[in-house]
């Protein structure tokens, strides 16, 4: 039996050294205390597996057991406990409290556990237990620090259910980590709290490293492709940007259909927010502050499509905005297009070729402007319009079935979106798993009103499987001329 006990304690060493590498490993990239945590519970349980490892194959004794008790009894199931709250806490004083409980507890028990006497050194090749050798001060604080985290991993669980049922999808993988690691920590503390055999035991202090992997591998598992090893760091950086980049979006969306709400009656200042780190009844914005205590500052120009024109025509020379809304030199050849508001179209002969069909398609927009700023007036733009451009990155095979849904969600815009005024959808020649929506709106009103609709939030949700990467741009209109494009008929 000791025997059948060394080699699963082994393999568990081996696994749980692998898991703390790589928990080590994602701490360099994503520092969350949460990682921090786990990755000491992990460290401990290594340690302990190794032990039981060399104490069954040549016997244990006073140093093998006290190494066994401090890392698999006592740090692992409190670190557990306390990255639990690291994970699910939306404020400083929670966290901070676990950081001091943790801390404390663990070096108070480790100085008392190391350095108090046991009952007898007497121990051979089978699993000693706590109650027979420790005396006791030990005992009674292995029994409180055992009753902390049994009560933290308790309410942990109790708290990821409530934020579950009226949450999101981040809290829905909260809780699916508070399910893998709480009933696995309380395992943990029951083998080490009653006579469980030895096999059992090192058994479930393997499962316990184990399913921190697990946890960090899939319900935490960053945005970021995990699949793809022969990216340089530069490329791993992007991932976490665009990561970001997806988490701001959802918190837009999430605080348009607040406000909405809030609108209507439903719900308060007091309402919990969607991510950690955005303030409670702010709607994720700063504190405002007051204009007269600020230098009055020089009035800001706003950014608009003319400044995305300036960037591509520049290229990797410096970028000249005041010219902006300039025509390209002749010897150019032929420009991406200048839009100017009231200036007759430009229509260079190049001797190219017969137009193909668009790559995108487009709602007609000619009721963005008045006949009479249509026929070269200088009339001027409402102040109202709001703009977007969303680049999308596509999974490897996605692009056709992308084009199919946002074809549909084009036309459904189309029928029934009277004030959207501008919702096209394009391809990009250069890389083709690329996709980009224009989108233009009578106003902040009617971009509210767009995403609740039933064919838009079918088109968020679909399309999560077919996204690598989204990064979204908020555009104001500067000077603009839509006309309805040409269609063909097939």
């Amino acid at each position: 039996m000791e025997i059948l006990v060394a080699v699963i304690a082994l393999a568990g060493a081996i696994l749980s050294a692998i898991a703390a590498a790589a928990l080590i490993q994602r701490l360099r990239d994503e520092p969350e205390g949460w990682l921090v945590a786990w990755t000491v519970a992990v460290a401990g349980l290594c340690l302990s597996l190794a032990v039981i490892a060399l104490g069954s194959f040549m016997g244990f004794g006073s140093v093998t057991f006290r190494i066994y008790q401090v890392t698999g009894s006592m740090l692992a199931p409190l670190w557990l406990a306390v990255g639990l709250v690291q994970l699910l806490a939306e404020k400083v004083p929670p966290r901070f409290l676990a950081w001091l409980l943790g801390i404390a507890l663990t070096v108070v028990a480790t100085v008392i556990m190391v350095w108090d006497p046991l009952k007898t050194d007497d121990m051979g090749k089978s699993l000693p237990t706590a109650a027979a050798h420790w005396n006791i001060v030990p005992g009674y604080l292995l029994t409180g620090v055992h009753a902390v985290a049994v009560l933290i991993m308790l309410a942990m669980l109790v708290v990821a259910g409530l934020r579950w049922r009226n949450g999101d999808e981040y809290d829905t993988d909260n809780l699916h980590a508070t399910v893998v690691i709480v009933p696995s920590g309380l395992a943990l503390v029951g083998a080490m709290r009653f006579s469980v055999p030895a096999l059992f035991t090192t058994a479930l202090l393997a499962v316990a490293g184990a399913a921190v992997w697990y946890t960090v591998l899939r319900p935490l598992a960053p945005y970021e492709d995990d699949d793809e090893d022969d990216f340089d760091d530069r490329d791993d950086r992007d991932d976490r940007a665009s990561r970001r980049d997806e988490r701001a979006q959802r918190r837009e969306e999430f605080a348009a259909r607040r406000a909405d709400r809030a609108l209507a009656g439903e719900g308060g200042p007091d309402e919990r927010p969607m991510f950690r780190d955005e303030v409670p009844g702010h709607h994720g914005m700063p504190e405002p502050v007051p204009a007269a205590d600020l230098p009055p500052q020089p009035p800001r120009r706003s950014s608009g499509l003319g400044d995305l024109v300036a960037e591509y025509r520049a290229g990797d020379r410096e970028v000249d905005y005041a010219s902006r809304m300039a025509p390209p030199p002749p010897d150019d050849g032929p420009s991406t297009g200048y839009i100017m508001n009231g200036a007759p179209p430009q229509r260079p002969d190049y001797n190219l070729a017969p137009p193909a069909p668009a790559t995108g398609a487009v709602f007609p927009g000619a009721d963005l402007f008045s006949p009479a700023q249509q026929q070269g007036g200088s009339g001027k733009l409402s102040p109202t319009i709001y703009g977007m451009l969303t680049v999308f990155t596509l999974m490897d095979g996605a692009g056709e079935a992308f084009d199919r849904l946002a074809e549909a969600t084009v036309e459904a815009v189309r029928r029934g979106e009277p004030d959207t005024l501008v919702y096209a959808c394009h391809s990009v020649k250069s890389a083709p798993l690329q996709r980009i929506v224009y989108e233009l709106y009578r106003d902040e009103v009617a971009y509210r009103d767009h995403l609740r609709q039933p064919h838009v939030e079918r088109f968020v949700n679909d399309r999560q499987a077919m996204v690598l990467a989204t990064n979204v741009i908020e555009l104001d209109v500067n000077a603009a001329k839509v006309v309805p494009l040409p269609t063909v008929m097939y």
